[in-house]
């Protein structure tokens, strides 16, 4: 499963995990997640360009425990090499490199072999490429740090503590080499002691006590040495030459934090080191400081001075009140930080360690898990509500719901490698019968019938969001320093992070980081930024006491093609009946300090309408032999850029309802102080009137990107091509008949892969003066440019009819014809060929006797089209 996560901010850091990488030629942003379990690995391949097959693997050495962080990957230019650390092994994997895989001028089909495709063959205790970790007794026990990394001849070099304090270094010979293995302690009998203020005079020191031990282990490769960095239990950090097998540097970490007699006597069990580099910067040393309820962060860069000699230059110190810490990064500009906080909740924040001198973390906004339970009606049918919510793409794991049902069939059967509609159907199939069991001894009433599907159905609901939450849970960041993504990795499942608009972060952001916002970082009149940002308090009161009966009547309204104002009309009054908490006395006394609340509403909407003038040009052709062909080509990458489209709707349409009701509001309390000065009524009806198709835009986007494509034969598909192409319906050769993917598939999803993402990649890259000629592989540009020129295609305003003309292509009429029901009543543009397409939809699900209700207007807009077929 893809989730889509969002951050606000700057351009995401280079990170210090290493990635699988592609080659210059190739335009395949590749990546891995990898996951431990005692002595088990599991690694998967993921790309964006294409789908891969074969693209996981689970490796167990027998009674051999992965160590922390145990795993890494390194990449020459014939192989990628996965290294592998175990408590009493080491294992080095030669798997081929994408590149030589699947060069772009060879790719002809959707799918590809992975790099784990052969990974079978591979011996994995071949003499050549494992070793067993000798029995020496330095060798620190229970050991939870570790680094690895390949030499420029080639060699696989394992590093571990020492419980002396220093460092075992183990090398394997290059593969196609002969050699011997052959291993080195990194010994404290020479160590030189460096404060950062200099030279101490004691530079020579004994051998280094249990205390030394180090904690976490970072190397940085040269060209023909590596420095180690240990940072220690001590407190210290040390940094150690391989070629000289020397300690150049000893720094006392203690010095730039506040140290309790406590502290310096503890061990420093929980500290940890990350590395960046830059090649105009240099080497950067990420520290965390891990205290009793309190953690610190030290940024420092590595200066080299004269002979040999290396100090640390204090950058920056950034305080932190979370729990507990899981993972961080570091880039030569940034730190991103994974916490659990104290509700046990996952917490993700990033921050400038140079420029924000308040020490601002910076927020990102997660993905929230399901809630915790499903309102059902009594005129609803509970297991259509609740398949419904389960099977609501993006919300559950295939792996979540099939563990659930493993658990509610008692362990009778297993249900693995089941499609999304195979699994809705175990499931149907799996409550109806422990309900059937469950009623067959006595009658009971209409009501009771409904209480105990309802009981049923919440009870294997619960243990769908048991798994659910356990599967959602983020073990690391993922950082790629060739595209700058940021990923969170679970366990069996992958989050991006994708760069958060103005509007929306204003509208999510807490009201405690809402309240420290810069106002000069949203517009350059400070002024006006002050009203957007007042406007956006106003309408997080309002968001924050909308309870779900009051959110479901704007919902209904939309559904049931109602006026949009009505409905929140009604909520406002509901609102001011219910205000016990004198919310509404919080908004009026909000709205005046809104200097032009008219004109915030208009900025507000204006940055929220994707309706274009003119229809967006046709795409030219991508030639195969192109990179660009396959780019962002793979199911994955429809699944995060419509993840991203499907969030950013959702988001809108709760912020666009809440603007109604403000509007609303606005209207009843017809107060010149609070309307800035007088302001004339009619402006504020032209606002009204303008928030209302936005509103309804942002739902029939959010309907779509969660209405699930039917999955349609290839032959069928053959035949309504044909058809379509004797009508001479523009881009019908754009649609290629093959069957759908056996996960599940929106129509938004469809729309980008068959259609969309042509148009989009060809408007950035192929046009002249493009913006993104200089960083096509940046993600954070490459995935806002995309997501920005999606939108207008899928606006329902706009000239251009490509998403309707797909979904007919496709043979989606069912779906198309529920678009267009909701589309009617209020967009006026392309309504003739709405008609059109109803009535093909008509005649196709013969419902021929339809068609004739469509006759007059269709004759009347000139589309005779519809009578050749």
């Amino acid at each position: 499963m893809v989730q889509v996560l969002s951050w606000h901010g700057p351009d995401p850091p280079h990170p210090h995990l290493s990635p699988l990488r592609p080659s210059s030629c190739s335009a395949l942003p590749l990546c891995s997640r990898r996951s431990t379990s005692g002595d088990t690995v599991e690694l998967v391949e993921e790309s964006l360009d294409v789908n891969l097959l074969n693209n996981a693997v689970r490796l167990r050495i027998q009674g051999c425990p992965f160590l922390p962080g145990g795993i890494h990957l390194c990449e020459v230019q014939s192989h990628l090499v996965v290294l592998l650390l175990t408590a009493q092994t080491v294992h080095r994997l030669l798997l081929p490199h994408p590149a030589r895989l699947y060069r772009s001028e060879l790719i002809t089909e959707s799918q590809v072999q992975s790099v784990f495709t052969d990974i079978s063959k591979i011996h994995i205790r071949d003499p050549s490429n494992y070793y067993v970790i000798p029995s020496v007794p330095g060798l620190a026990p229970n050991s939870v740090a570790s680094a690895a990394w390949l030499s420029s001849e080639g060699e696989a070099l394992f590093a571990l503590p020492s419980a002396s304090g220093g460092i075992f270094v183990l090398k394997l010979p290059p593969p196609d080499a002969p050699g011997s293995v052959s291993f080195v302690e990194l010994k404290q009998s020479s160590v030189v002691q460096r404060f950062l203020t200099g030279w101490m005079p004691t530079a020579i020191r004994g051998d280094g006590g249990p205390s030394d031990v180090p904690v976490s282990l970072s190397v940085h490769c040269l060209d023909h040495d590596a420095f180690l960095f240990a940072l220690c239990q001590d407190h210290k950090l040390r940094m150690w030459s391989y070629k000289d097998q020397m300690c150049l540097m000893v720094a006392d970490l203690l010095e730039f934090m506040p140290v309790s007699r406590d502290l310096r006597l503890a061990a420093g069990t929980g500290h940890r080191l990350r590395l960046a580099f830059s090649q105009s910067l240099g080497l950067y040393l990420g520290v965390y400081m891990h205290a009793p309820k309190r953690g610190q962060f030290c940024v420092f860069q590595l200066v080299s001075t004269e002979s040999n000699r290396y100090s640390l230059d204090h950058i920056s110190s950034l305080f932190s009140s979370q729990e507990t810490l899981v993972d961080f990064a570091l880039t030569s500009a940034e730190i991103w930080a994974l916490w659990h906080n104290e509700e046990n909740q996952t917490v993700v924040k990033y921050i400038n360690f140079e420029q924000n001198v308040a020490g601002q973390w910076n927020q990102v906004f997660v993905q929230p898990l399901p809630e915790e339970e499903v309102t059902v009606r009594q005129d609803q049918d509970p297991r259509e509500i609740y398949l419904e919510y389960l099977f609501m793409p993006g919300r559950f794991t295939n792996a979540a719901i099939q563990k659930a049902l493993q658990i509610f069939s008692q362990g009778t059967e297993r249900h693995m490698d089941l499609t999304w509609d195979e699994l809705r159907k175990e499931v149907t199939l799996a409550v109806e019968n422990e309900f059937q069991g469950s009623v067959t001894e006595y009658e009971c009433s209409p009501e009771e019938f409904w209480q105990l599907q309802v009981e049923f159905w919440s009870k294997f609901y619960a243990c769908c969001l048991q798994y659910q939450e356990a599967l959602s849970r983020p073990l690391a960041l993922h950082l790629n320093p060739y595209t700058s993504m940021v990923c969170l990795l679970k366990k069996g499942s992958m989050s991006f992070l994708v760069p958060c608009s103005l509007v929306d972060h204003l509208y999510l952001l807490s009201n405690e980081h809402l309240l420290t916002e810069d106002d000069a970082a949203i517009f350059e009149d400070l002024e006006m930024s002050r009203d957007v940002v007042c406007l956006v308090q106003c309408l997080r009161l309002i968001g924050e006491s909308i309870s779900m009966e009051m959110a479901f009547i704007m919902e209904m309204a939309c559904s049931r093609l109602q006026p949009p104002e009505k409905a929140a009309e009604q909520i406002l009054e509901d609102l001011i009946a219910n205000d016990t908490e004198n919310v509404m006395e919080d908004i009026h006394s909000k709205l005046q300090e809104i200097r032009n609340p008219i004109h915030a509403i208009g900025l507000l909407i204006r940055e929220m309408d994707y309706e274009t003038d003119a229809d967006m040009e046709r795409a030219p052709h991508l030639a195969p032999q192109m990179s660009l062909s396959q780019l962002f080509g793979s199911s994955t990458a429809a699944h995060v850029v419509c993840g991203g489209v499907a969030k950013i709707c959702s988001v809108r349409f709760l912020l666009c309802r809440d603007l109604l009701i403000l509007q609303q509001l606005l209207l009843r309390l017809g107060d010149p102080m609070v309307l800035g000065g007088g302001q004339l009524f009619q402006s504020q009806q032209d606002l009204l009137h303008r928030t209302s198709p936005l509103l309804l835009s942002y739902f029939l986007i959010r309907w779509a990107s969660q209405c699930l494509a039917s999955d349609v034969p290839v032959d069928t598909l053959e035949s309504n091509l044909q058809h379509l192409s004797v009508l001479e319906l523009a881009d019908t050769t754009a649609l290629t008949p093959h069957k759908l993917v056996s996960g599940p598939q929106t129509i938004v999803e469809l729309f980008f892969q068959e259609v969309a993402r042509k148009h989009i990649i060809s408007r950035l890259f192929l046009q002249p003066n493009t913006s993104l000629a200089e960083t096509s592989l940046n993600w954070p540009h490459l995935i806002t440019s995309i997501v920005t020129d999606f939108l207008p295609l899928l606006w329902p305003s706009n000239p251009s009819f490509l998403f309707p003309e797909c979904l007919m292509g496709s043979c989606q009429y069912t779906q198309l014809q529920e678009y267009i029901r909701l589309l009617q009543p209020w967009c006026h543009v392309n309504m003739g060929s709405c008609c059109f397409m109803m009535g093909r939809c008509y005649l196709v699900m013969g419902e021929g006797h339809k068609v004739s209700f469509l006759c007059q207007f269709l004759v009347f807009q000139g589309c005779f089209c519809l009578w050749k077929s």
